[in-house]
């Protein structure tokens, strides 16, 4: 397992988390922090809790979900880990289609824990390498948080985590597996199963995993992610997001991240647009396969997708 080195000290995610008894104590009262935030110099997080405007501005939804667990982590009045969908924002990880409403947070000391105030607390048993520091607060491991994370979202979203942690080496299927078997018992682990029967390591974006998904809930044939395509001499000059090479077909995700990471200096938007025209063109014409492409559209309609999809992969 891979822990990936803690964000810059000046990152807006780690923004500190000014709670009302701390800016009482520093001479501040409710009427000056009232004053402060219609000022628009402090957002109030949650109940008591208070970041910089120009920080919290700067984060997307999980980031700002992020500040809310470390406020909530600070005013726990017993030990807490921030676990399941609040501890995924400790490593920069996605958190496409999970609720973020509430904070999760479990107790250390194995006491049933209560929902109160947008937290969920969760009295799971914790094993020894379930817990790690980051960021200053105790935050579940990628394995467990992974395993967790399917007990609370749907099987979508859940692969989404999943299978981020598992490409960035921050855990492996084995260790999913063994910590699985132990949890059983665990409350809504039904979907769980289903998640890591899916995960696979080689995927590599949130739009990868949901194309995924959607392939194997429609009961397609599993394709094979990231497909090296060789050239004569047996080179590996490209690779697709997911082949049927029995079928005769790759699939392309379209999604905004993968072009902005194949734009170069001076390119523009349309330049990669070409580009990958090209790459398709040189690869049917070395394949003899024909090519889907799917962009975020078309996994916001399943249904109709599946069936041009099965449509392509069976044609006559």
């Amino acid at each position: 397992m891979m822990i990936p080195a803690e964000r810059a000290a000046d990152d807006p995610r780690n923004a500190p988390v000014y709670l009302r008894k701390t800016l009482l104590a520093n001479g501040h009262n409710d009427r000056t922090i009232r004053q402060l935030v219609a000022e628009g110099v402090l957002v109030r997080v949650r109940h008591g809790a208070y970041v910089d405007r120009s920080n919290h501005d700067h984060l997307d939804a999980g980031g700002r979900h992020g500040l809310r667990a470390r406020a909530a982590y600070h005013q726990a009045r017993t030990g807490v880990v921030l676990s399941h969908v609040s501890g995924v924002p400790e490593y920069d990880a996605p958190t496409w289609g999970l609720d973020l409403t509430d904070v999760h947070l479990t107790r250390s000391d194995g006491s049933a824990g209560r929902h109160e105030a947008g937290v969920r607390q969760h009295c799971g048993r914790l094993s020894d390498g379930d817990v790690v520091e980051r960021h200053g607060m105790l935050v579940m491991t990628p394995t467990r948080l992974a395993l967790e994370v399917t007990t609370v979202s749907s099987a979508e979203a859940g692969l989404v985590v999943v299978n981020h942690f598992l490409h960035c080496g921050m855990t492996t299927k084995e260790e999913l597996l063994d910590r699985y078997a132990v949890m059983e018992h665990w409350p809504n682990s039904l979907r769980t199963g289903l998640v890591l029967h899916r995960a696979d390591a080689r995927v590599e974006t949130v739009g990868e995993s949901r194309t995924l998904h959607l392939v194997l809930s429609a009961g397609l044939p599993p394709p094979s992610p990231q497909y090296e395509i060789r050239d004569g001499a047996g080179r590996v000059i490209h690779r697709v997001d997911f082949a049927w090479p029995d079928l005769g077909v790759f699939l392309e995700f379209d999604g905004r991240v993968k072009y902005e990471k194949l734009l170069r200096p001076g390119q523009r938007a349309s330049d990669v647009v070409i580009a990958e025209k090209k790459r398709e063109r040189l690869i049917c014409d070395l394949t003899g396969w024909r090519c889907v492409r799917l962009d975020w559209s078309d996994l916001g309609r399943p249904a109709l997708t599946a069936a041009l999809l099965r449509a392509e992969l069976f044609r006559s």
